[in-house]
């Protein structure tokens, strides 16, 4: 389908061009304007009359022929010159809509490659985040769930008279459901943080989907993961893929002064992404997409949030590390864009 939309583009990039309004060529203009010279210089000798012969017989004949031809031959060089300017700016646009063809059909491919590869990362993407969903609802389940005794009394047990008391409780209130402790989260690892934002590289990537899974359970990694995903997928319908761009690194000291809270020229050195192309693609869609400039945002806020706190235990090594994930450059981009950078 790419293939056939190029060609289409191609061949109409290099068909000819529409019939344009009839105007006078430049050989026809050439032409007359000859005729009018020559027809004022037989003018001036019928006006001279005797006079202009005896003129002419003084000029010489070489002369003559100069003053005669000479203003003729001005006329049609410029006509050739003014042709070949005119056939070199055809030829210009032609190259030009040949090359805009050529990229869109590219865009296209990129894009119809990147949507045929996507779907089974992205669908295991979004079993992970369902899976997360699951357990999450388990905890609240057996969180709030009642005591023992009174579900002894609702299978048949025998419960106390009203009014009552147990030896030993007295009046003490009930200790409440909600209060019993929430299973304890080990903290992310720092290796599984770094390759979870960078996303498993293949469906057969078993060590990033588990960095992955665990990722989602630390409830401030899992907002920006699941920012990233969304940030990440909107871009690739643009033809942006993170493992395309070449962003110039950063010391790891930027970084750092970045999660202190400096902006703008302070750290300019982080907005590292200088191709064009993507620039104009993403400002083009965070203009014309409300829905795609609000997850950027989403995304830039969780990002500054949970750098920071990574940073404060992170060695240089590490962020420069991190500094190479695909959650990274797309903040390195989208920084860019918004200025987040100066």
């Amino acid at each position: 389908m790419a293939e056939e939309d190029t060609d289409t583009d191609l061949a109409a990039a290099t068909a000819p061009p529409a019939q344009r309004p009839a105007r006078v060529s430049g050989e026809v203009l050439a032409f007359v304007l000859s005729l009018v010279w020559f027809g004022l210089l037989v003018a001036a000798f019928v006006a001279l009359g005797r006079r202009g012969m005896q003129i002419a017989d003084s000029l010489g004949l070489v002369v003559i022929a100069l003053a005669v031809f000479l203003p003729v031959a001005l006329i049609w060089l410029a006509v050739l010159i003014l042709r070949a300017a005119r056939q070199m700016r055809d030829e210009s646009a032609r190259l030009h809509q040949s090359v805009e063809a050529i990229r869109r059909g590219w865009l296209r491919e990129q894009q119809a490659a990147g949507l045929g590869l996507k779907p089974t990362v992205e669908a295991k993407l979004e079993a992970l985040a369902e899976a997360q969903r699951k357990t999450e609802s388990t905890l609240a389940m057996f969180t709030t769930r009642r005591n023992p005794a009174s579900r002894s009394t609702e299978t048949g047990g025998s419960a106390p008279p009203r009014g009552a008391h147990r030896p030993g409780t007295g009046d003490a209130q009930p200790v409440l459901a909600l209060e019993n402790p929430l299973p304890a989260v080990e903290p992310l690892d720092t290796e599984d943080f770094i390759r979870a934002l960078n996303f498993p590289d293949s469906a057969e990537d078993k060590a990033g989907f588990a960095a992955l899974r665990r990722a989602l359970a630390d409830h401030g990694t899992a907002e920006l993961v699941r920012a990233a995903q969304r940030v990440l997928t909107a871009l690739s319908q643009e033809g942006i893929y993170m493992d395309d761009l070449q962003p110039d690194r950063a010391r790891p000291d930027l970084w750092r002064a970045f999660a202190e809270g400096a902006r703008g020229a302070s750290v300019a050195g982080l907005g590292g992404i200088r191709d064009r192309s993507c620039l104009a693609l993403t400002t083009g869609r965070m203009r014309s997409d409300p829905a795609f400039r609000d997850a950027a945002h989403r995304f830039l806020r969780a990002f500054d949030r949970r750098f920071a706190e990574f940073e404060h235990d992170a060695t240089d090594g590490e962020i420069a590390r991190f500094a190479e994930t695909r959650s990274a450059r797309a903040f390195m981009l989208l920084g860019r864009v918004t200025g987040v950078f100066g």
